[in-house]
């Protein structure tokens, strides 16, 4: 089998990726928090505190700094004229085609937080699943979207 897919998404990712890490990390700061006030109220041995203190600040650095890199660095798409090759995977890299006869569907999403860095995720909706590109600059994405569109609708002609 060739090399996988070549095209990167966007390395404002990594920004989004963060503040979703920094949300999650706030979470368990504050579940953390809690541990430790009640370590502290009902005078729980000591290294229970230290434990849910040292978690935390793990789970920072992992979700912070460690997974948006390592999903960065794996993310790869590309849209040919019969399929789209999808790459993605922190552990185990899964690579999937997605033949363009089976397209029923292109989106583009975009919440806030990617709106904000001018980012947009495409949706590919097939009959069994839904795909997606995470992390486009919205042009490329929006682009992307009707190229694959009309690559479909080709590839539906042909059948």
């Amino acid at each position: 089998m060739k090399d996988g897919p070549r095209n990167r998404i966007s390395p404002k990712a990594l920004s989004v990726w963060r503040i979703y890490g920094g949300i999650e990390t706030l979470i368990a700061l504050v579940v953390a928090g809690g541990i430790i006030t009640l370590t502290v109220l009902f005078d729980w041995p000591v290294w229970i505190s230290v434990v849910a203190g040292v978690a935390a600040v793990i789970l920072a650095y992992i979700q912070i700094k460690l997974v948006p890199d390592v999903r960065w660095k794996r993310w790869r798409y590309e849209v040919r004229e019969q399929e789209i090759e999808l790459q993605r995977g922190i552990f185990i890299i899964k690579r999937t085609l997605v033949p363009m006869v089976r397209v029923q569907h292109v989106d583009t999403v975009q919440g806030p937080i990617l709106k904000k860095y001018g980012l947009s995720t495409i949706t590919i909706s097939t009959a069994a699943t839904v795909h997606e590109i995470p992390a486009l600059d919205t042009e490329e994405a929006d682009g992307l979207r009707d190229s694959i569109s009309q690559l479909a609708r080709v590839a539906e002609d042909d059948v």
